[in-house]
């Protein structure tokens, strides 16, 4: 299959508008109270005069450094990423530790605070120290004071999460609320809870809803109405790469955490290109057999799989990325993956970079908030109801259906960007490309499950699914998230750019 056999692989071959009481995230801040706050209120904000401490902590919330390090030298990215993915271990770490001391926690108020949050703090100072000298090191200026990023806050379980507008994102699902989700259900953090969850941080019963229940048209495809309008470039280029009929699956990110094993914590599902792992050289990609059709394209596609919570293990139970992190359950792959590309409503579109990323969604949406969040979860049948921040529940015959529509305007000039987001934009409101930046064709990725519906029960759920995630975001729909790196030959993507511009639909 061509995989990169000089490299080490891992060993799975392998989100409403806020009310009252709502969580607002942004910034690195987080609030709990009865009243609105700034999406830029700082880190010790709020929250800290309104908690509780007597509050269950349900969860850990951290900045997520590596959206704010915007300007990091190219010599020092690998380095930086290394180090950000040992933030995301530490969380981990103190994320379990939390789950397995409930005993403790109830018998001491400030438990959670001296023995988990202020070890934790200690420990991110030294890593965020250590990102401070490779920055400058390598000719960069590194924020004045990143230990600023290092106190990490409690999540009660009683806080309702999730459901906060975000200044600046927009997105909302059409006014379905979060239901005072109680953080997961974690009581012991280990073993199948009787809720169904994955080993007991998620999903519970608020995270799902009877398709039927959500309005039509309650939401249009992420980030906007679809590319292809009635003027400018109409076309489309859909290319079939399978649906990783090959289980080829691992828990890497070569975006975020090139050269680190395990550092997406949690597994994905790749289609097209077949080298992809922590340690896959731009030329490794170029060189990799691909499961496309149209051996032109050689692009990675991938996104978190599913799981289904019926009691069953899959063969990373006791893995990285799978139960080692908290990711239980049977992997279903999707009977239907369409990969299309398509146009821009005002104007032509132009050739994407080889080996250009992009990254659509937050896997940390439920800690980070929502304005990154970016799949439609929907149904067959039902595809102009879609919502974010729940599973739907499909009535017999419809299938689940996972959207995600990707950034398409380009800086002109960057494959890639610090935080893997600011070399890419969404379109504005008009459709058009803002600050000089380039409309390229925009990637849609519609996946389809044949998964039992679950059933719910006093409160409870059972035969749930879910996608994997981070341990500490507790397997929250808001985290989906999808992956592209562009790997079309020269020739095919002039192909692309051509049937989309001249308003032809190609395969």
């Amino acid at each position: 299959m061509g995989r990169n056999t000089r490299k080490r692989r891992t060993p799975l071959a392998t989100k409403a508008i806020a009310a009252s009481a709502a969580l607002a995230l942004g910034g690195g801040g987080l609030v709990w109270a009865n009243f609105y706050a700034s999406a830029h209120e700082d880190d010790n904000s709020g929250w800290n005069r309104t908690k509780s401490t007597s509050a269950r902590v349900a969860t850990i919330n951290c900045p997520d450094v590596g959206q704010r390090l915007t300007k990091v030298p190219r010599s020092s990215r690998r380095t930086v990423a290394k180090e950000l993915a040992l933030l995301d271990r530490q969380i981990t770490a103190a994320y379990t530790r939390l789950a397995q001391t409930r005993q403790a926690q109830a018998g001491d108020p400030n438990y959670v605070g001296n023995a988990i949050l202020s070890p934790l703090k200690s420990k991110r100072v030294a890593t965020l120290d250590r990102i401070r000298i490779s920055i400058n090191r390598g000719g960069g200026k590194a924020p004045r004071d990143l230990s600023r990023w290092a106190q990490c806050q409690g999540v009660p379980a009683e806080q309702p999460t999730g459901g906060g507008q975000q200044d600046g994102g927009g997105q909302n699902d059409g006014g379905q609320q979060d239901g005072g989700q109680n953080g997961g259900g974690q009581d012991n953090g280990g073993g199948q809870q009787n809720n169904g969850g994955q080993a007991g941080n998620g999903p519970v019963a608020d995270d799902f809803i009877k398709i039927e229940d959500v309005q039509p048209n309650s939401r249009n495809l992420p980030n906007g109405l679809p590319a292809n309008g009635d003027s400018g470039s109409t076309g489309s280029f859909t290319t079939r790469c399978g649906t990783n009929e090959n289980a080829n699956r691992n828990s890497d990110n070569v975006i975020v955490a090139p050269g680190v094993s395990n550092g997406a914590q949690h597994q994905h599902d790749y289609v097209g290109n077949q080298s992809n792992n922590a340690f896959a050289s731009d030329q490794d990609l170029a060189d990799a057999d691909t499961t496309c059709q149209n051996q032109g394209d050689k692009s990675s596609y991938f996104w978190p799989v599913i799981r289904i919570q019926d009691g069953s293990q899959d063969i990373d139970a006791g893995q990285p990325g799978g139960g080692q992190d908290g990711n239980v359950g049977k992997i279903v792959a999707p009977n239907e993956a369409q990969l299309k590309f398509v146009g821009n409503r005002t104007s032509d579109v132009v050739a994407m970079p080889k080996a250009l990323r992009i990254i659509t969604g937050d896997a940390k949406s439920f800690v980070n908030g929502l304005n990154n969040a970016n799949t439609a979860w929907s149904c067959t049948g039902f595809e102009d109801r879609q919502v974010t921040d729940k599973y739907p529940i499909c009535p017999d015959g419809s299938s689940v259906v996972r959207t995600s529509a990707f950034q398409s305007c380009w800086d002109g000039q960057n494959i890639d960007s610090a935080n893997h987001r600011t070399h890419v934009a969404f379109v504005q409101a008009d459709g058009t490309c803002a600050n000089g930046f380039k409309a390229i064709p925009q990637l849609q990725v519609r996946l389809v499950y044949d998964i039992q519906a679950p059933q719910i029960q006093n409160g409870q759920v059972q035969n749930a699914f879910a996608v994997d995630s981070f341990p500490d975001q507790l397997h929250k729909p808001i985290t989906d998230h999808n992956d592209f790196i562009n790997f079309f030959d020269e020739n095919l993507m002039n192909q692309v750019v051509q049937c989309i511009n001249s308003g032809q639909d190609c395969d």
